[in-house]
């Protein structure tokens, strides 16, 4: 049973923003690859889950960044699960260059959603697929839950599209950091690097529902949530660092 497992990858240009840096969501696409590319190896992938109306889930997920990887860059990408805490399945990363030097690392937790029902589903039979990797060490504690700060606000309206949306039907886990850097600006993402970001996923948005965004920003420090109605959906909260 593989307890861990590493993949390399060739940063891209279509990964890339305007100053030739990995973007931020790129990076939360890398890390959803290579944990289904272990579940997969673990026996307890996507296809093993969906014919059983099963679907693995983001819940919440944070990063820290010591450097981002530009284009052309080869980097490698370790990720291990670490024990269950109940319905909630822990996993890490760990980013590093082509010498081995620490990029940055990664926790995020993951339940299983029955497609059907749209709730979790009884997850205990997965889990005891899944390597006893207790002895191994996090790199970072739990994936941090979101609180707002105060400062200066901006609201916005947002309908999902297309290019939003993935093959479990809803907006895919990657997308909500790009609203969140778009609405931070160019002048700020270009400026700035997300030296760490949080996101935490409370309730699914699907096609045709529309989403009130708030972004808050107070020095370097900022959050971005979407609600509908009172029904709050995602939270992110970062910290900017200037380069």
């Amino acid at each position: 049973m593989r307890n861990t497992y590493t993949q390399e990858f060739h940063i891209a240009s279509y990964q890339t923003d305007v100053k030739a840096r990995i973007r931020p969501s790129a990076i939360l696409e890398m890390m959803q690859e290579i944990a289904g590319a272990h579940a997969d190896a673990l026996d307890v992938g996507r296809r093993k889950l969906a014919p059983k109306n099963l679907a693995w889930v983001l819940t919440r997920v944070e990063v820290h960044m010591e450097r981002y990887p530009m284009f052309g860059e080869r980097i490698s990408v370790e990720t291990f699960p670490m024990p269950n805490r109940r319905v909630f399945f822990p996993r890490y990363y760990i980013f590093r260059d082509s010498e081995g030097r620490q990029l940055g690392c990664a926790g995020s937790l993951w339940v299983v959603l029955d497609v059907t029902t749209r709730k979790m589903a009884n997850a205990s039979e997965i889990a005891l697929l899944l390597p006893d990797n207790s002895a191994l060490t996090a790199p970072m504690g739990m994936p941090a839950i979101v609180e707002d700060i105060g400062g200066e606000h901006r609201e916005a309206l947002r309908t999902p599209v297309y290019t939003d949306l993935d093959m479990n039907g809803h907006v895919n886990n990657t997308r909500y950091l790009d609203w969140c850097c778009n609405e931070l600006g160019v002048d700020t993402m270009c400026n700035s690097t997300l030296c760490q970001f949080a996101v935490n996923f409370n309730q699914e948005i699907l096609p045709g529902q529309e989403v009130r965004t708030v972004l808050h920003r107070e020095g370097n420090r900022f959050s971005f949530s979407g609600f509908e109605g009172e029904k709050r959906h995602f939270d992110i909260g970062g910290v900017l660092s200037e380069e």
